[in-house]
């Protein structure tokens, strides 16, 4: 009667709530129930017309249940027994007759339960083995053993159980699945086997299981993936086979599952996945690969996948995202590239024709710090395109206009380059919504550091600009072995466009399109080396030029920990000539330098010019007659820190030399002659003047007179 009197409220009343924490289940929490699992992280709010009138016969054998003395005695005295809100595995809401034994710090379940239960949980005890069937519960839809300590499948016998639905047997100590496992549940529509120590499954291990819908296999010690897994597996809906330390992914590996429609690959450290490996999974809707060793978008792979329309790349160490890598996916809606440790570009056409896509996301990206002005295109629906938390320096105007339905840009915490190239923003060119304005602020140049973009009038900014390499794209140093390959990567913003080319140790100039064995530079600026060798290393420099002007940002790579040592001794600098207004010098860069730079000073000015490795002579103008200047050549070397060699040189006077005084009379006495001609020539025309005037004057005199 006390049980009836607790329960009634909850049964009459016309709202029922449930929330539910997001990511319940699906990241293998304990605690709660399947209502929980199947909500997916929302609020639900069913509405009951009439109380439970529309549930009449569960109303009465939940009160002939709750009359009944086996309630009476396991309920009261030990579990938790109540009807309670359920979803289904097809997320069909009802309510249940619940029993929960959870956390009792049970080593075995009660010999005798009610038998109308529904769902029994008896999450995180410390149960080893299960003896006594519980065939005698013929409503039982779901079973929650998660969190015991369990070993082995055979220590689970649970009897024939028609109407489970939903089984969970994860965090619990199972070592191996074998076969016919799990053939006394025929309907079972979701497993989760999750958060376990399997290190090897059984070819029929989920035999007969055709009903089945979800399978958790994440969180193991799995080192393949086997088709003959899921021949029986027609109507599997989502497969979760994360945190496994997976070897590779075969070809065909998921072949079977053609109504496949969410895959789960994190954290498994993949490199690669076969062309072949989604093959078949014409359904598939959502691929997540978050959290893996990918140096390279899997682009073969993931457009073999038709009906994509989720795609999770996020954390991986994938260095550009190139032209085509995500081209002609065309039911793709969202796609995550973010928290990349390692990702420095989105080249031009990286994202091409999708006709579906809503959103982007490229947050967080430390390294990112150059998106190509049609990185972006063919896309009519995108939405959002969050930009926030990267290295990047500006974003172009050109990127922004050319997605007609773009709705919300997220550009803040950005190391900004208040330039050019950004002052779109203060113009108000696009209707398009920047998000989180007061994080938006400018890194450069030094006299709008700090301030926020918003408050630099774009008339502050110049209109066109030189190239700015972003440091975060190239670093300092790179080390590697002999024989292998290396990427150098350099972007650079600025407009008008930079043109980039690189300088090797040697002083040999790498321009783009060049046939090389050993050289490939990309459109946008990656400078490919093959099968490198210790004759290799040395300093590399970036240059990016445009109409206004340059710049340059060098890498020093060791070979095998080896690296061209300069030395003093190596630099010499020569004064080939001086003039009252110039000096000529000259020198022989090193072996492994990358940038000369030359300073020529007087005790009141200092002048700077950076030149190129392969620069051998400098000429010094615009400096004053009978002047001492001090003139020093300096090479740049990240490992040795830099060479300098210095000397005083002085400036000649203005002079006229004795071999010149005939050249000098000569000139005098044809400017003379110069000078009469031209006295002549004015007194005639003088004369030729005062005639014509006596002339009109005559033709004044006599009117009538016709002249000839």
């Amino acid at each position: 009667h006390d049980l009836t009197n607790q329960l009634a409220p909850k049964l009459i009343d016309k709202q029922v709530q449930i929330v539910c924490p997001r990511g319940d289940r699906a990241k293998g929490a304990r605690g709660g129930s399947g209502a929980c699992s199947r909500a997916r992280g929302k609020d639900y709010t069913m509405r009951l017309n009439q109380g439970l009138s529309v549930f009449p016969m569960r109303r009465l054998a939940l009160t002939n249940a709750v009359q009944g003395s086996e309630w009476n005695v396991v309920c009261l005295k030990l579990c938790k027994c109540e009807v309670r809100p359920w979803f289904s595995p097809l997320s069909v809401y009802n309510e249940v007759l619940t029993v929960d034994c959870n956390d009792l710090g049970l080593l075995s379940l009660p010999e005798k339960l009610p038998s109308d239960t529904q769902v029994l949980l008896s999450q995180a005890n410390k149960i080893t083995k299960i003896d006594g069937p519980l065939h005698y519960m013929g409503n039982l839809t779901e079973v929650d053993l998660s969190g015991n300590k369990m070993t082995s499948l055979k220590d689970i016998y649970l009897g024939h159980l028609p109407q489970l639905l939903s089984l969970h047997l994860e965090e619990n100590r199972l070592r191996s699945l074998d076969e016919n496992g799990f053939a006394h549940f025929p309907n079972l529509q979701e497993l989760y086997v999750n958060h376990n120590l399997l290190s090897g499954i059984s070819a029929d291990a989920f035999l007969g299981l055709n009903e089945l819908l979800r399978l958790h296999l994440n969180s193991n010690q799995l080192r393949a993936i086997r088709t003959e897994w899921f021949r029986d597996l027609f109507k599997l809906e989502i497969l979760m086979l994360g945190e496994n330390p997976v070897v590779r992914i075969e070809h065909l590996n998921f072949k079977p599952l053609f109504n496949l429609r969410s895959l789960v690959l994190t954290r498994m450290n993949l490199t690669e996945i076969p062309d072949s490996a989604l093959v078949g999974l014409d359904n598939l809707e959502s691929v997540s690969l978050y959290d893996n060793m990918f140096p390279k978008v899997p682009q073969a792979a993931l457009s073999q996948v038709r009906n994509l329309k989720f795609l999770d790349l996020n954390k991986n160490p994938i260095e550009r995202i190139q032209r085509g890598d995500f081209v002609d996916m065309t039911h793709l809606k969202e796609l995550g590239i973010n928290s990349m440790p390692e990702l420095i570009s989105i080249d031009s056409f990286a994202v091409h024709n999708l006709p579906e896509l809503t959103k982007i996301e490229a947050t967080n990206n430390p390294r990112l710090s150059y998106i190509h002005p049609y990185a972006f295109s063919q896309l009519p629906r995108l939405e959002s395109l969050m930009l926030n938390g990267n290295a990047l320096r500006a974003l172009h105007y050109v990127t922004v206009q050319s997605l007609p339905n773009l709705q919300e840009v997220s550009i803040h915490s950005n190391p900004i380059y208040c330039d050019c190239v950004i002052r779109w923003i203060n113009m108000n060119k696009t209707n398009v919504r920047l998000m989180e304005l007061d994080a938006l602020l400018c890194a450069g140049p030094s006299e709008f550091e700090g301030h926020l973009v918003r408050h630099v009038h774009f008339r502050e900014m110049a209109d066109i600009c030189l190239p700015v390499i972003s440091p975060e794209s190239l670093p300092d140093q790179i080390r590697v072995s002999t024989g292998h390959s290396v990427s150098l990567h350099c972007r650079a913003f600025s407009d008008p466009e930079a043109e980039i080319y690189w300088v090797t140790p040697s002083g040999k100039k790498i321009l783009p399109g060049i046939i090389s064995m050993l050289y490939h530079l990309h459109p946008e600026g990656t400078l490919d080396i093959y099968g490198i060798t210790k004759k290799d290393a040395g300093q590399y420099t970036c240059v990016a030029y445009n109409l206004i002007g340059v710049d340059m940002r060098s890498v020093s790579v060791m070979v095998n920990g080896y690296y061209p040592q300069l030395s003093n001794k190596s630099l010499h600098m020569q004064v080939k000539g001086t003039e009252p207004n110039a000096v000529r010098i000259s020198w022989v860069p090193p072996k492994g330098s990358l940038v000369s730079i030359v300073k020529w000073s007087t005790p009141s000015q200092h002048f700077t010019a950076r030149v190129l490795s392969d620069v051998k002579t400098f000429v010094l103008l615009h400096l004053h007659p009978l002047t001492q200047y001090e003139v020093c050549v300096e090479i740049t070397d990240l490992q040795s820190g830099y060479l300098k060699n210095c000397k005083n040189v002085t400036t000649t006077e203005f002079s006229i030399s004795r071999s010149d005084n005939g050249t000098n009379v000569r000139l005098i006495i044809s400017l003379s002659e110069l000078v009469m001609i031209a006295s002549v020539v004015v007194g005639t025309y003088i004369c030729m003047t005062r005639g014509s005037h006596q002339l009109y004057r005559k033709l004044l005199n006599q009117p009538s007179e016709i002249l000839p």
